[in-house]
């Protein structure tokens, strides 16, 4: 790994510095300045831990977030959607080290004057969602097949961002919309005095890995930092720059069944 110290100083290389990918995905709405302001103090915390360098790396493609932890050129990610850290579990040999709280939903909105009430009235009505291969798009799919809907049987509308989903909700042009529970598109959503027809299943949102290269030592370490930021005014600062509430390290059995739930 380009990034890796000689295995023949192991000193220096505990206290290498670690490369922390964050990623908020295409539509994140940051560059890479914004993100290390974000994000630093995290990773700060994590280098306080292990007594060693954590440095930020801003990843906004996707392919090249998977194609880092492919190639092991990233010793942390951190990662919305979940389903890229999810495949650093699965097919990078990665390790877990937290999730996020709280965790991710898809929601399903429709105009507050709309007939549909309930999901049983969905069926044979118009959709709004994301791009067709877009987590959230994918996301709201298994939550409707599992609610006895399957989405592609049904009108679809797909759209590059997130916020022209209430957009065509208001005007009518479609009857229900999905999207995100941590997007502004939500919370925006949520002052209108609309409505939302069903919450799905809690999924885990923005985890935690970790490469093979950081021991065992370094998660545990990690990880008991990563849950004490609830208990300073510091961590809390930390923990609202992010835009989290808190951090979990028991939700691994979860995140490794998310590929399954999603079908990819």
């Amino acid at each position: 790994m380009a990034f890796c110290a000689s295995a023949a100083e192991p000193q220096q290389a505990a206290r290498k510095q670690l490369v922390f990918a964050v990623s908020e995905g295409t539509s994140g709405g940051i560059d890479a300045d914004a993100a290390r302001a974000k994000y630093q103090p995290l990773a700060d915390v994590l280098g306080r831990a292990i007594g060693g360098e954590v440095k930020v790396a801003f990843v906004r493609e996707f392919s090249a977030l998977e194609k880092g932890m492919k190639d092991n050129q990233f010793d942390l990610v951190l990662a919305r959607p979940s389903d890229y850290p999810a495949r650093g579990l699965r097919d990078y040999r990665y390790k877990f080290v937290a999730t996020a709280k709280p965790d991710g939903q898809c929601i399903l909105i429709a105009h507050k004057d709309s007939p549909v009430k309930k999901l049983a009235d969905l069926k044979g009505k118009s959709f709004v969602m994301p791009e067709k291969n877009a987590y959230m798009t994918r996301f709201c799919r298994a939550e409707l097949r599992d609610q006895g809907i399957i989405l592609d049987n049904e009108t679809v509308t797909y759209v590059r961002e997130q916020g022209a989903i209430p957009f065509s909700i208001e005007n009518r042009i479609s009857d229900v919309g999905g999207i995100a529970s941590y997007s502004g598109a939500y919370v925006q959503w949520q002052k209108s005095g609309n409505r939302v027809i069903h919450q799905s299943k809690p999924q885990p949102y923005m985890p935690l890995v970790a490469s093979q290269d950081v021991s065992a030592d370094q998660v545990a370490k990690m990880q008991a930092a990563l849950a004490g930021l609830g208990n300073s005014e510091n961590g809390m600062q930390v923990l609202k720059r992010v835009g989290v509430t808190g951090f979990v390290s028991t939700e691994e059995s979860r995140l490794r069944k998310l590929l399954e739930w999603l079908g990819v």
